[in-house]
């Protein structure tokens, strides 16, 4: 790679809609390549990214990431890689084995992608990782499987930064979603300062402000009618005055088009929208199923997206339950920014991208995996490994699993 580059330089996996990107873009970061298994989401990254001057040299490489080796994939073996030279390695990586809707089966879920993140850790050798999942895998009988990550990690020379439950309405989200995040930082590039989290003061953002902008887009078109129906709607959503329970976006196989589960769509109601669905498109409005309901308008995916923390240019594609499940499974990309500028604070403190590779290739011990999450054979010594797997609050260590700020 040319070395001349200011941008920090990042490869993100299980892309998704691009949630996670936008965040880290905003942040800095300059994405070499988005990888991700889902074509609807690939076509979503394609139309809003290749087109656009501030994404150049973006690849969206629709792959399965068990299948893509970064040093010779044909759209990867153009940036000339080598080991130490990526600035961030990110990525989502699938949430239903730790879910607390689901089985929480954890490492023994077929879709545990965890083992292939350290693996690509490993062949890259990234100067910082960022992992993001569910809440539910901070969950006391998933503490060894973190250590042991945890402890991989450490065995290829990164510091552990921490676990951290971080809330998105504490970054301008509209929405009640807690997600958990692990940052390392290999040690060749943390300095004195250390890394800090953020501290989210962005101030709480409800559901009436969010959305009246679009609320009222909808209801313009429908005279008398519909701006006494947007005002019904904005008094009882101003009324209650709060962020929207958290999206579920759902798999191919289970979930479907509409805001959540029972309790969810209670809460949904009390904002004075009915839950039970998604509307259609405003071009394709059937006015009494999407506005005009007992129980309030259906949101659209534009406005879901809107609760999820994304800009409205952001377009997405599919057909509208494929739309809706890349929305309600995306990570808020204000989050992702306000870790994103944290990361690049340690980086490149003095506003200048991080050192060479060679800071990172020269300490790297040879790690040898002794399992298939391996706690590598010079990792941290079992009793350590117990310690990491403590789950605290709010700022105990040894683990350092902070809580949602």
């Amino acid at each position: 790679m040319n070395s001349s580059e200011t941008s920090l330089t990042s490869i993100e996996i299980c892309a998704g809609a691009g949630g996670q990107a936008l965040g880290l873009h905003a942040a800095g970061f300059r994405h070499l390549a988005l990888l991700e298994i889902d074509g609807h989401a690939c076509e979503t990254l394609r139309v809003n990214v290749l087109q656009h001057p501030d994404w150049a040299g973006c690849e969206v490489v629709e792959d399965d990431v068990n299948a893509v080796d970064p040093f010779v994939h044909p759209q990867l073996v153009k940036f000339g890689l080598q080991p130490g030279e990526l600035d961030l390695l990110a990525g989502g990586v699938p949430c239903p084995p730790f879910s607390i809707a689901g089985k929480q089966l954890g490492e023994e879920d077929e879709r545990d992608l965890f083992p292939r993140m350290l693996e690509l850790v490993e062949q890259l050798l990234p100067k910082a990782v960022m992992i993001e999942n569910v809440r539910g895998i901070l969950d006391a009988k998933f503490a060894p499987y973190r250590a042991r990550i945890v402890a991989e990690l450490r065995g290829y020379g990164y510091e552990f930064c921490g676990w951290q439950l971080v809330e998105a309405r504490r970054y301008g989200v509209p929405q009640l979603r807690p997600r958990a995040i692990l940052v390392m930082i290999h040690n060749a590039y943390l300095k004195d300062a250390g890394f800090e989290w953020p501290t989210g003061d962005d101030g709480i953002v409800s559901v009436a402000e969010a959305l009246e902008e679009t609320m009222r887009e909808r209801y313009e078109p429908y005279g008398d009618r519909g701006l006494a129906t947007f005002r019904e709607w904005q008094g009882k959503a101003t009324l209650r005055g709060s962020e929207a329970p958290t999206l579920v976006g759902g798999s191919k196989k289970h979930g479907g088009a509409d805001l959540g589960p029972s309790r969810a769509k209670a809460t949904w109601e009390s904002l004075g929208v009915d839950g039970w669905g998604v509307a259609n498109d405003p071009e394709e409005c059937a006015p009494e199923r999407d506005l005009f309901r007992e129980k309030g308008p259906m949101l659209t995916v534009e406005q879901a997206a809107i609760i999820q923390g994304f800009p409205r240019h952001w377009k997405f594609q599919g057909r509208k339950t494929a739309r809706y499940r890349q929305v309600g499974n995306a990570f808020p990309p204000p989050v992702a920014e306000a870790v994103g500028r944290a990361i690049a604070a340690v980086l490149r403190p003095d506003g200048q991208p991080s050192s060479s590779a060679d800071d990172i290739r020269t300490v790297i011990p040879a790690v040898r995996r002794d399992t298939a999450v391996g706690t590598p054979s010079h990792s941290p010594v079992v009793s350590e490994l117990a310690e990491l797997g403590q789950l605290t609050f709010p700022e105990a260590e040894p683990e350092r699993v902070g809580p949602a700020s």
